[in-house]
């Protein structure tokens, strides 16, 4: 937590103190000796933490939308979308680097299945105990979003395979490509542009 030398360090470091400060107060350091034996209470303190985190981001995202009139879909296909998946980028660039190419790739798929698997239904879970009744989920276009996401990853792969399996820039601008129609064709949908018959 010392002051770091550099212009540009020290811009970062104030940047991030705020998500810094509170974690150095609350958390254990498990790098010590010492502090060691508490791993499991950092542990669960850092997902407490995300979850924190996770809802003031979610909230200050609204409050954005709102204030720059941005739909609420917009900026959770956008900038939600993006914010939550920087953590995956850099965890994969890093093993990358590395020359585990398949964990990076692996990460990122598994990250979102334990989303869907876990991250999903346990506030629903909590949700029933707390409140008794279950959550209702707008289930309009339902078919359409999964068809939407099952064409997108059929696609992803088909663009891997005619790289021949390769990661290069022709690949990383098919995903661009990729993913600004799945935008535009969810918000298609969103906006009663596209009609979902299912």
């Amino acid at each position: 937590m010392s002051w770091p030398k550099g212009i540009r360090k020290r811009i970062t470091y104030l940047l991030v103190a705020p998500i810094i400060f509170p974690l150095y107060l609350t958390l254990p350091d498990t790098r010590t000796p010492r502090g060691k034996k508490f791993f499991p209470v950092t542990f669960l303190g850092s997902i407490l933490w995300i979850a924190v985190y996770s809802y003031l981001m979610v909230w200050w995202a609204t409050v954005v939308g709102e204030t720059s009139q941005i739909p609420p879909e917009v900026m959770g296909l956008t900038f939600l979308a993006a914010g939550t998946s920087i953590p995956d980028l850099i965890t994969s660039v890093i093993v990358a680097r590395k020359g585990f190419g398949d964990m990076a790739v692996s990460s990122s798929v598994g990250s979102n299945i334990f989303d869907v698997t876990v991250g999903l239904p346990i506030p629903w879970l909590m949700y029933g105990i707390i409140y008794g009744q279950p959550v209702e989920v707008n289930s309009v276009g339902m078919v359409c979003s999964i068809t939407i996401l099952f064409l997108m990853l059929l696609f992803v792969v088909m663009s891997i395979a005619c790289f021949r399996w390769r990661m290069n820039k022709g690949l990383g601008f098919t995903m661009f490509l990729l993913y600004f129609a799945f935008v535009a064709v969810s918000l298609m949908f969103e906006y009663d542009v596209m009609i979902c018959p299912f």
